[in-house]
């Protein structure tokens, strides 16, 4: 989990200690970011940054809310980078960004 950089304690504040409420938004941000991951991969390989961007946002945004510090910082210079209308950074941090999100998924 060290690799994630999860700040729990954040994430707990976020939903005012309640590890309930904190399970089911994890549960929801792994659906999530399942699917947006598909639509980052699939704009990478169609070569559409627009696309990549909303993508990376998303999970970016998503990670941010939950603590999850790594897999946000990622997204956040995937979603630079194609904001740019580039999608080099994507290509190179692409992996990175699914092995953090496999991680994600053992919480």
């Amino acid at each position: 989990m060290n690799d994630l950089c999860w700040n729990k304690e954040f994430a707990m504040g976020q939903v005012d200690n309640d590890e309930e409420l904190l399970q089911e938004l994890i549960a929801i941000f792994k659906d999530s970011s399942a699917s947006d991951m598909a639509i980052l991969t699939q704009a990478v390989e169609k070569g559409d940054p627009a696309e990549a961007r909303g993508a990376s946002h998303s999970i970016k945004g998503a990670a941010a809310s939950l603590g999850l510090e790594a897999i946000r910082d990622v997204a956040m210079v995937i979603e630079k980078d194609c904001r740019e209308g580039s999608l080099a950074v994507a290509r190179e941090k692409l992996s990175q960004l699914e092995a953090l999100l496999a991680l994600m998924r053992e919480l």
